[in-house]
């Protein structure tokens, strides 16, 4: 016999956290999350993953239904936490993936009170001091960043890529107005870098522009765009008469750190609205999800060096600076806190220079009648997305309030000082070479070669000597190899876990080139996790042989 569905909702209710307070129901709340919490530190080992790795059965997975009886919270908790099994730790030192870094304790709590009280941040109404923290977080990040904090507006978005997309869209908009009303009728190019990140993609084809309008320019030597042939391909367009829908100025590539010079990207930018009196001005993004957080060197005095990092850190730190220092000449910059902001996943906000940008996506109020009847804050009539979760908002909030800028120059000096400890170790061996060692990020490409390989000289024969082609594609063959060895060992708790790039860069005559790589996101790491990977790497050639 069914219950009536009130003796059912009594039951229901309990699962809710209480709306008025309830001693006895609250403190069932904080011990079932404490509960869970038990469960999964039971997980932990000395290996950088939780519990084990078991293989994966999508087929069986593909077969779930909805059971028609419900569960206690307790049993609920006792199978979500089976699905962290296997899943990597971030913060332990010898996690150095890919550029993931482990969340912080007040990020987690903040992430914990909006998802508890779930703000809405398309209106005040819905989120009240929520949205005041948006705009406080993007007030404290323009600063940062060098924007002008009266003229600049920030909201948070779906990932990096959103970050890019609403870049490319209001430039889109600067080049064809319109183009919200009346549909994208003409064509419009956008231009970024062959290192950049692949949401360029996603832009270009999720506005309606198309891949074929995206014009990719390679990279130099140090991954960061070539800036002749930018020029000369921006005026070659604009002389066909093409309209420029964004410059997308890379500032951290994700696999070597590569930095853009925005500065004169801009000045390229300008160089075109002058030379062709341009009724509009081309937009200049800068993806400066990773590179941000080094914009807290700004000001660093690096004769001086009060937190005494090493030379060759301080070196790394100053030519970073270098460049990101010039990053608020862009019009709008893309900034990932759950990157080098240590905050969990998504937390990231886009930064527009001049906020009447965003008029030019805006929407008028008649077509969302259900909505801003008051209140003063209303992002939602220019967002992409209607619901605009807080949690990134609050997690951003409490990390930037805990570190301050001091903290962040700690902790990102420290990752920095580990990298290139790792690339002294590498370059200390002849059978490896560093990729990217003009690059001066937490991330290193490294190759690995058998006996009897000059690894002077091989980077250059096997980027640029056609003649080496079947040579590069053995050795990326062998570093396949060493890779699996390298990751097979680190599953099984001995050595550290490291990412593989299938194309580290193209040569010059069309192969990829593949790198093992080491990304440091870790505060926990230091020098004898380092040592670590370098032992397990001379242990893969031993186990593996010649190609």
């Amino acid at each position: 016999m069914t219950a009536h569905y009130r003796d059912l909702l009594t039951k229901i209710r309990l699962a809710f956290p209480q709306p008025v307070s309830d001693r006895v129901h609250d403190s069932y709340f904080v011990h079932s999350v404490m509960r869970a919490m038990d469960a999964v530190d039971a997980l932990k080992s000395e290996r950088p993953i939780l519990g084990v790795r078991d293989p994966l059965d999508y087929t069986a997975a593909r077969k779930t239904t909805l059971p028609m009886n419900g569960m206690s919270v307790e049993d609920v908790t006792t199978e979500l936490v089976t699905y962290c099994s296997g899943l990597a730790i971030w913060g332990h030192p010898h996690t150095q993936q890919n550029v993931v870094p482990p969340p912080t304790i007040s990020s987690l709590i903040g992430i914990l009170l909006a998802s508890l009280y779930n703000p809405n941040l398309s209106w005040d109404e819905y989120s009240h001091r929520i949205a005041l923290a948006e705009v406080e977080v993007a007030a404290m990040t323009a600063h940062l960043l060098g924007y002008d904090q009266e003229c600049a507006e920030g909201i948070f978005t779906f990932g990096g890529t959103g970050t890019t997309l609403y870049g490319v869209k209001v430039g889109l908009e600067k080049a064809l107005p319109g183009a919200m009303t009346h549909g994208v009728r003409e064509d419009a190019i956008v231009f970024a870098s062959d290192c950049s990140h692949y949401c360029r993609y996603n832009s270009v084809g999720w506005l309606g522009l198309g891949a074929k309008n995206l014009v990719t320019i390679p990279t130099d030597t140090s991954n960061a765009i070539d800036l002749d042939r930018l020029r000369d391909e921006a005026w070659t367009a604009v002389r066909a008469g093409k309209k420029i829908a964004a410059f997308i100025a890379t500032l951290g590539t994700t696999d070597a750190f590569g930095l853009d010079d925005v500065s004169a990207m801009v000045a390229i930018r300008d160089e075109l609205v002058e030379a062709f009196q341009l009724p509009y001005r081309p937009h200049v993004h800068a993806d400066a999800v990773i590179g941000w957080a080094w914009s807290v060197f700004n000001d660093y005095d690096f004769e001086a060096n009060p937190l005494g990092f090493r030379p060759r850190t301080i070196r790394a730190l100053a030519g970073t600076k270098r460049q990101v220092q010039h990053v608020s000449q862009a019009d709008s910059i893309g900034v990932d806190f759950h990157k080098p902001g240590f905050t969990p996943y998504i937390s990231s906000l886009v930064l527009f220079k001049n906020r009447a940008d965003l008029d030019l996506i805006r929407r008028s109020q008649d077509q969302m009648p259900y909505l801003y009847q008051f209140g003063e804050h209303r992002p939602g009539m220019f967002t992409l997305e209607t619901s605009r979760a807080g949690t990134g908002v609050l997690a951003a909030l409490a990390n930037l309030k805990l570190f301050g800028k001091q903290g962040l120059q700690v902790i990102i000096g420290h990752l920095v000082e580990m990298a290139h400890l790792l690339r002294e170790h590498l370059e200390g061996h002849a059978c490896t070479t560093v990729m990217n060692r003009d690059n001066f990020g937490p991330v290193t490409l490294f190759r690995v070669y058998p006996e009897g390989v000059d690894t002077f000289r091989v980077k250059e024969r096997e980027l640029k000597d056609p003649a080496y082609r079947e040579q590069l594609l053995a050795h990326n063959a062998y570093n396949r190899k060493v890779f699996a060895y390298v990751h097979q060992e680190a599953m099984a708790g001995r050595g550290a876990v490291l990412s593989l790039t299938d194309c580290y860069r193209y040569t010059d005559y069309g192969e990829p080139v593949v790198a093992l790589k080491s990304f440091i996101l870790s505060p926990f790491i230091d020098e004898e996790h380092v040592e670590v990977i370098v032992a397990k790497i001379l242990e893969a050639r031993e186990k593996i042989g010649v190609v």
